[in-house]
């Protein structure tokens, strides 16, 4: 689901990166990608997160995806190597990824589940999917439902979302969870 107007300002702007870069050391705290690893960012908007990525875990191949190709312009104009592609049908080879980050893009997919399986099977056996996801409570509240636009039906919680790795072949290795906000995490694939 591409960004209303509303969302794509919050997403590029410089608080979200400010959170952005907090939640990427939350995430290296629970696993780390080997420097030289190949690496995908789903969600990437303007490529901030890519170059955050770039410097903190030092990839042979950082690959961005967005599905909206203005957001990818944007990341493309930074130099960045971007994919235009939905997360239901990542355009990536099986288990050609050692790691994969996703900065909250998840609750924006209507069949997340399909998401999940998707980044499971372009990650490597071992591969680590490392995600920070919003809870309904966060965008489906009285003020940010009427702003922001989100899929309403079959939206996850964190029992939902856990047994959603569990059954996409991720098991959750550590996790930042707020039952209200949301979660940050990394699962590897066994």
């Amino acid at each position: 689901m591409k960004l209303n107007l509303a969302e794509r300002w919050m997403v590029n702007s410089p608080v979200r990166l400010a959170l952005q870069r907090r939640v990427l050391g939350q995430m290296l705290a629970m696993a780390r990608p080997a420097p030289g690893s190949d690496v995908l960012e789903i969600g990437c908007g303007r490529g901030e997160g890519g170059r955050l990525l770039r410097e903190h875990t030092r990839p042979r191949r950082l690959l961005l995806m967005d599905m909206d190709p203005a957001m990818a312009r944007l990341a493309r104009l930074r130099g960045e190597n971007v994919l235009v592609g939905d997360a239901e049908a990542l355009p990536l080879k099986s288990a050609s990824l050692d790691a994969v980050f996703g900065f909250g893009f998840l609750h924006h997919v209507p069949d997340w589940r399909a998401a999940l399986g998707e980044v499971a099977r372009v990650l490597k056996p071992g591969g680590v999917y490392f995600l920070e996801e919003f809870y309904p409570a966060t965008y489906q509240n009285f003020l940010t439902r009427h702003i922001l636009a989100h899929p309403a039906q079959d939206r996850f919680h964190g029992l939902d979302l856990h047994d959603g790795l569990e059954r996409a072949g991720l098991g959750l290795l550590a996790c930042r969870e707020h039952s209200w906000w949301g979660i940050v995490g990394a699962a590897r694939k066994g």
